[in-house]
């Protein structure tokens, strides 16, 4: 699921957590059942709200950890039990009712009551810019039994369990509802913290998190984790250099650069998650140069996929086809496979009137690995049809502000890429609160309200091959590749999580030997 790219307020800290001194992360033999983990994300947009936006992998894998959401990515399914146990939708698939976890209780030791859940997904659905996570009114939302929750739709939804994932975190009412103010009921509780920039924060298994019964025992000789360590770093070399010099024991998303000087040394691994991430060019359909679908076109017959995948992800990752959520089994791998064509490309330029006159911006930001020279090798690749483009970095934040969502090019990231209907729902409908490339065609919002809310499993299965065959013809979108989800760890970690995505998140399941 893409984490937005606006910067969150830092709020100060209430309630009991305690202030510690910040670590200096030096070398030292870490207790046999402590687990230190080093995650990327930038200082200035740390944030103790699990309702507002991350910039980075440190502060949702911080929020994962410490609230739990009713459901979580699977290893064989699209969707997997977290807080909810169960769930079923009514026969229309417009209200669905998900049943809790009966001994699900916060850290504080009172008990997680469906009231509890209800308002905390109300207080998402009124959090400016947040509303997208949650595809119910606010009034649909009601607590309905003592461990049920039911949430009613203005329409039919299939996939509604799935668009729920990750992001619906439960605080307790009566509470700040912020990191520290209120407690949490995932599998780990804040312990203390190292700074009010929440550079370093130490957790400690919850022992009436309901999911622990469920947990594999680790193997002869090795330890479950009791206390996990989370250590914010601002570079990937930065990351890099502290599993090597044993400073953590798992290095999350740290690149396939630093795993290819990795490879080989018997005292670490690299953990290899397929289909973790997209970085999509993302061009403005609705209006501006490229408003022409054959403009689009050649843009996509200009880009030379395997050699992004091979110069920008050094070969961790693979050619894509034009259409988000490639990981998932509904993907429709029968469209046929977009190559490069330059010819074709400057005759499709020329068709739709584009101005090989004018130098055009491509707006891109460090924010997602490899982005900025994403967009760079696409320039070069574009100018080789004759396609002239100027390369402009930007801060996130101004990205966010002036660019997202405005300029005709931008550069743009998922690090969920599991779901074609996610996509659909998410960025691609006319109706979407976070249309990034201003997508806006009735067959497909016609496609996609049959592919959810279709009578029947033939026609929704029909209809999400129709939106895709849709997006690759004349989407905005020119997905050229899929990165894998590079971590690299000590060999003392097993188990670590092996999903794309925020699946990259649920550490629980991790023991030390």
């Amino acid at each position: 699921m893409r984490v937005s790219r606006r910067t969150a307020l830092r709020l100060g800290f209430v309630g009991t957590i305690a202030i510690a001194a910040a670590p200096s992360c030096s070398r030292r033999q870490p207790p046999s059942d402590t687990l230190r983990v080093g995650a990327l994300g930038p200082s200035s947009t740390a944030t103790t709200n699990p309702y507002s936006t991350f910039a980075g992998d440190f502060d949702m894998t911080l929020m994962s950890l410490v609230f739990d959401p009713l459901t979580v990515p699977g290893g064989d399914t699209q969707v997997a039990p977290r807080l909810a146990a169960s769930w079923r939708g009514d026969d229309n698939l417009a209200s669905w009712t998900f049943q809790l976890a009966e001994h699900a209780t916060f850290h504080d030791g009172s008990p997680v009551t469906s009231e509890d859940v209800a308002e905390s997904l109300r207080v998402l659905r009124r959090t400016p810019g947040q509303a997208w996570k949650i595809p119910v009114p606010e009034a649909g939302i009601r607590a309905t039994g003592p461990h049920e929750v039911t949430l009613t739709l203005d329409q039919p939804n299939s996939q509604l369990p799935m668009l729920l994932r990750l992001m619906t975190f439960t605080t307790k009412n009566g509470t700040s509802r912020t990191l520290g103010g209120s407690p949490g009921s995932g599998p780990f509780k804040v312990d203390s913290v190292g700074s009010r920039a929440l550079d370093h924060v130490r957790l400690t298994r919850h022992d009436g998190w309901p999911g622990n019964s469920a947990l594999a025992a680790p193997q002869a000789g090795g330890t479950r984790v009791a206390a996990l360590e989370l250590t914010r770093f601002a570079s990937v070399q930065a990351l890099a250099d502290a599993v090597v010099a044993g400073q953590i024991d798992l290095a999350m998303n740290v690149g396939p650069l630093a795993a290819r000087a990795m490879a080989g040394r018997p005292d670490l691994q690299v953990i290899r998650r397929p289909g973790d991430l997209v970085v999509p060019l993302a061009v403005r359909c609705s209006d501006g140069p490229f408003a022409n679908p054959k403009a689009r076109e050649a843009i996509r017959l200009a880009v030379d996929r395997e050699a992004l995948v091979s110069q920008v992800l050094s070969g961790y990752g693979s050619v894509a086809n034009d259409v988000l959520g490639t990981a998932d089994p509904a993907y429709d791998r029968a469209l046929p496979q977009r190559t490069r064509d330059l010819d074709r490309a400057r005759s499709l330029f020329a068709e739709a009137g584009v101005d090989l006159r004018r130098t055009y911006q491509l707006f891109t930001k460090d924010e997602a690995f490899g982005e900025v020279n994403t967009a760079k090798l696409i320039a070069g690749q574009l100018a080789e049809a004759g396609l002239k483009i100027e390369v402009v970095q930007q801060e996130p934040e101004v990205f966010a502000a002036e660019s997202w969502h405005k300029a005709a090019l931008t550069t743009v990231s998922w690090g969920t890429n599991d779901s074609v209907l996610f996509f659909a729902d998410k960025v691609l409908d006319s109706k979407s609160q976070i249309n990034e490339t201003a997508f806006r065609d009735p067959d497909f919002d016609a496609a996609h309200a049959t592919a959810v809310s279709g009578a029947s499993a033939e026609d929704r299965d029909r209809a999400t091959r129709e939106l895709q065959r849709i997006q690759h013809e004349r989407g905005g979108y020119v997905v050229w590749g899929t990165a894998d989800g590079v971590d690299v760890a000590s060999a003392r970690v097993h188990d670590a999580p092996k999903l794309g995505g925020w699946g990259r998140t649920q550490l629980e399941r991790v023991w030390l030997r």
